[in-house]
């Protein structure tokens, strides 16, 4: 009993973590009462501290395992409740269930023999809880207590063991699974998804095509757009409601369904409601006030709904086009809901300002009629959104987005022309908010501030209201804006009036004439025009060349580089030409015409006399010619009226008469303005400005190739004719000819080249026959006897026939150039001569 009491007692020493056994003492040999008391004493202090250390600790342990009685049915009760769960779980899932079923059925097996392994193991750690029970007797009441306490902590300990074998650990090693065992893992559960619903056929979208136009039916409609439903989720990778009525695979089937709801649902739809049109002369009727609208409400909003959802994923700019032309159709019966009407509107927008340029016009036309049959609900809403969309793409402007500005800023007019209250609160918030970014830079003076102004953002802002106010001119409730939007400008030309920034500035200076033009208002526009001529010193040389001009019309400032370059200069007179031409046509009809161009005169006449470069001169004084003969037309026609200058009226019809007979300068502006526009569209076009004549082009002399002149070699001088052959040759050249190169091409021949020419001359139909020598290369009898004259005169004229022919190979230059261009010389000579 003692040694089995001694081995508890070393066992438990073992178990002992250090708070326990610096309080039990260093003597291994006390009294065994006294151990068990300072133990017991050790376990109160540090209880709380001592399960969550042996926790970890007797788990790694594997020496000790006591478990007590209550482990096997822990067990027990473990593997029913995974029993259960799995029972549970093939009511519930059952795809699942065979899904494990298939992979893994270790998980759904329990096999006995685990079992009776883990009861035999029971079985050994109760005889060992019989040996320390027998140990504590003898270690009195006290220790029993103690070990009543370890047992609870081993009977959790135990469990937790449990738990941890009842995990499923797989036999063998694992895998790393790659990624197309997971696009398999995928497919494997997509399969059975889309498996569900009735697969359309082609057959089927015939039958319902039929149906729809011969005599719709709302069950046909039904079962349509169900099948649209189905086309388009196919597009969407977002998982969501999925209609399992039907289910489309294939893209002819998709396009088949698609083209069907496209074409013949909304006639469909009228045929239901029994009406032709919405929309009836000025009155329009809504769908929701009809009697059958309950009946149809679910059907349509699903419709609607998936038509927007079909437009998102769409990126062709043809198909979203039709697309659109079909919501176009539909969108009395967006009205009728207005979230969804909502939804689409944004993406109405989208397409408006990012979209090609067939998807603007549809897309603003759809937004157009919105807006006009919903102005109470939707005008406010849209008129900014469409700003704000407006202004987020103007931030890059280039030749290609040009035009899609230009359209924005003019459909955009449209719509503020619905109501001019609207855009009066509008403007008055936007041009404020213009004032208060360029009030920022004056008053900080730092570069964020200028940048906030000097963007392609902030001038399409001032252009469109320019264009907005002068569309809507006269408007007494927009007139107040006019003053403040030019102001703005004004300042904005002010900032920073340096060369560098000569494009922004020209941009403001066509915003103020343009608005000046069409509000009858006078804005001083010359001085920031005139201002250039100061400022720019047009007979210094340039220090570099450009191959471009400068396309002042897609530039906001230029480069120190570009400053250096003959092309600014250049494109600065043809700015100064087009902004003094195109406002001095827009004084020219007025009555103070000659009293506002004065200094304008003084100033053009002061830079003909300083500028030494012809072509500005050329220009300026073009212009300068065209003023003064418009001043002296003015002049004449003042002198003949009747009326004071204080009578307003009579002024504004002499000016409006005067308009409609033209200027000299009038006049000449329009046949610039149409040349100039043409030479417009070709810089946006990216075309390069070269003139329609014929110019000179360079013809380069093909190359003969190593083939060819092996082919030829015969036909010129070879090193093993003698001089007393060439000579006889030449004497014999015949009277009717001139020329030595005629002479050369045929006298040069090689005996072996002449057989290759009789092959020539017999396929041509020719009588002229020529013997095979390998030395000499002698006639035959016959062609002695017919007269040997005429026969080398044949033999010219087949030798030109030939090169004739075979210099059609030369049309493209080859790679070897080795002597080539002496051999293509004498070919071009021969066939033209002959």
């Amino acid at each position: 009993m003692g040694k089995m009491a001694a081995s508890v007692k070393k066992r438990k020493l073992s178990d002992l973590s250090v708070d326990d056994f610096m309080a039990h003492g260093f003597d291994e040999d006390s009294d065994p009462e006294e151990d068990v008391g300072t133990k017991q004493e050790g376990t109160k202090k540090g209880k709380k501290k001592q399960k969550k250390t042996e926790r970890t600790q007797v788990v790694k342990k594997a020496d000790i395992k006591t478990v007590p009685e209550a482990a096997p049915e822990v067990k027990k009760k473990g593997k029913e409740k995974q029993k259960m769960q799995m029972s549970r779980l093939q009511e519930v899932d059952p795809e699942f269930y065979q899904f494990l079923q298939k992979e893994d059925k270790n998980l759904l097996e329990f096999e006995d023999s685990d079992d009776s392994a883990e009861i035999d193991d029971d079985e050994e750690d109760e005889e060992e809880d019989e040996n320390d029970s027998e140990g504590d007797i003898l270690s009195g009441d006290e220790s029993e207590s103690e070990d009543a306490d370890e047992n609870e902590e081993e009977i959790d300990l135990e469990e937790s063991d449990s738990d941890e074998e009842e995990i499923h650990k797989p036999d063998g090693r694992l895998e790393v699974m790659s990624d197309e065992d997971d696009d398999i893992e995928e497919e494997a559960e997509d399969q059975p998804r889309r498996q569900k619903g009735k697969l359309v056929t082609m057959a089927m979208v015939k039958k319902w095509r039929e149906s729809l136009r011969d005599k719709a039916s709302l069950p046909t409609v039904h079962e349509v757009i169900r099948a649209f439903k189905a086309a388009v989720q196919q597009t969407s990778s977002e998982e969501g409601e999925e209609d399992t009525k039907y289910r489309v695979e294939g893209s002819q089937v998709f396009n088949a369904v698609v083209g069907v709801c496209i074409k013949d649902v909304a006639p469909a739809l009228l045929h239901l409601f029994g009406v032709k049109s919405w929309s009836k002369g000025k009155k329009t009727v809504m769908p929701s006030s009809h009697k059958k609208w309950n009946r149809m409400k679910l059907d349509i909003k699903t419709y609607l709904s998936d038509v927007i959802q079909l437009s998102q994923v769409l990126s062709e700019a043809s198909v979203v086009s039709t697309l659109l032309r079909h919501v176009l159709q539909l969108v009395h019966y967006y009205i009728c809901f207005p979230k969804l009407c909502r939804v689409l509107l944004k993406r109405l927008i989208s397409l408006w300002s990012e979209g090609e340029e067939s998807v603007q016009v549809i897309a603003f036309f759809c937004v157009y009629r919105i807006t006009k049959l919903t102005q109470a609900k939707f005008l406010e809403w849209i008129l900014k959104q469409m700003y704000l969309a407006y202004v987020k793409n103007t931030k890059f402007t280039s030749p290609n987005s040009l035009p899609g500005i230009n359209f924005m800023q003019r459909s955009l007019t449209e719509l503020f022309a619905l109501d001019l209250h609207t855009t009066y609160q509008h403007g008055f918030i936007y041009i404020r908010q213009l004032a208060i970014h360029l009030r920022n830079a004056i008053m900080m003076k730092k570069k964020e501030n200028y940048q906030s102004v000097y963007n392609w953002q902030y001038v399409h802002c001032l252009y469109l209201w320019c264009r907005v106010l002068s569309t809507l001119y006269p408007s007494d409730i927009l007139q107040p804006l006019i003053y403040p939007l030019v102001q703005v400008i004004i300042g904005t030309i002010k900032l920073v009036p340096t060369a560098r920034f000569y494009p922004l500035r020209f941009h403001c200076v066509r915003a103020l004439t343009l608005l000046s033009d069409s509000t009858n208002t006078f804005v001083p526009v010359l001085p920031f025009i005139l201002q250039v001529f100061e400022q720019t010193d047009f007979n210094k040389k340039h220090s570099k060349t450009s191959v471009k001009p400068l396309n002042f019309a897609v530039m906001l400032k230029l480069s120190n580089a570009q400053l250096q370059e003959q092309a600014f200069r250049d494109g600065v007179i043809d700015q100064l030409y087009e902004l003094l031409m195109s406002y001095f046509n827009t004084q020219s009809h007025t009555v103070g015409f000659p009293e506002l161009v004065l200094t304008s005169i003084l100033q053009m006449k002061d830079f003909m006399k300083t500028c030494k470069v012809a072509n500005y001169t050329r220009q300026i004084k073009q212009i300068l010619d065209k003023v003064q003969e418009t001043c002296k037309f003015i002049t004449d026609r003042r002198s003949t009226v009747n009326f004071s200058l204080t009578d307003k009226q009579a002024i504004e019809n002499w000016e409006r008469q005067t308009k409609q007979q033209g200027t000299p300068l009038g006049k000449f502006h329009d046949n610039w303005r149409k040349l100039r526009d043409r030479e417009l569209m070709h810089e946006i076009a990216g075309k390069d400005r070269i003139s329609d004549t014929d110019l000179p082009t360079i013809k380069r002399r093909p190359v003969a190739t190593d083939e060819d002149r092996e082919e030829f070699k015969g036909l010129f001088e070879s090193d093993s004719e003698s001089d007393d052959e060439q000579l006889t040759m030449l004497e014999k050249k015949p009277a009717g000819r001139q020329g030595d190169d005629d002479s050369n091409d045929s006298d040069d021949i090689d005996d072996d080249d002449s057989e290759d020419i009789n092959d020539e001359e017999e396929d041509d139909d020719s009588e002229v026959e020529m013997e095979e020598s390998p030395v000499g290369g002698k006639r035959n009898a016959a062609s002695k006897d017919g007269g040997e004259k005429k026969g080398k005169e044949d033999d010219r004229k087949a030798v030109s026939d030939v090169v004739k022919k075979r210099s059609q190979k030369y049309q493209e230059p080859s790679s070897d150039e080795e002597g080539g261009e002496d051999i293509v010389e004498d070919f071009e000579f021969s066939s033209d001569e002959d």
